[in-house]
């Protein structure tokens, strides 16, 4: 069984950033595709962003391109979401997830392992 957590989140004003960390068990790490979710109050989860296990492939969303950036480090087992320029509408439950075939998936469906999420709330 994977082990997934989040990290980082909590209360920011509009504009500035913070960044999100994910760990993850796992011998394997280098091995996983990993994606970030969010949901917003209210909404259905939605895609963020995801990346392949070398960090070679890496999507987002077309919405928050430019201002989100995915990373891995997997000598850590550890992926992040470094945002920026936050909005109130980024307010949102973050949710870390490990897929285990194919590219990096963009739909729930396709991944394995979900952490329990991390909030981010961003004040105007």
């Amino acid at each position: 069984q994977v082990q997934v957590v989040e990290s980082g989140g909590g209360l920011v004003q509009a504009g500035g950033s913070l960044r999100l960390s994910c760990f993850a068990s796992g011998a394997t790490f280098k091995m996983y595709n990993l994606g970030w979710f969010r949901q917003a109050p209210g909404k259905e989860r939605e895609f963020v962003a995801a990346i392949s296990g070398n960090s070679r492939i890496t999507y987002y969303a077309d919405a928050l391109r430019g201002r989100f950036t995915i990373s891995r480090d997997n000598a850590r087992n550890t992926m992040y979401l470094q945002m920026s320029n936050l909005k109130p509408e980024d307010t949102a439950v973050y949710y870390c997830a490990i897929g285990l075939r194919g590219p990096p998936p963009k739909v729930e469906h396709d991944y394995e392992y979900w952490g329990l999420g991390t909030q981010v709330t961003v004040s105007s």
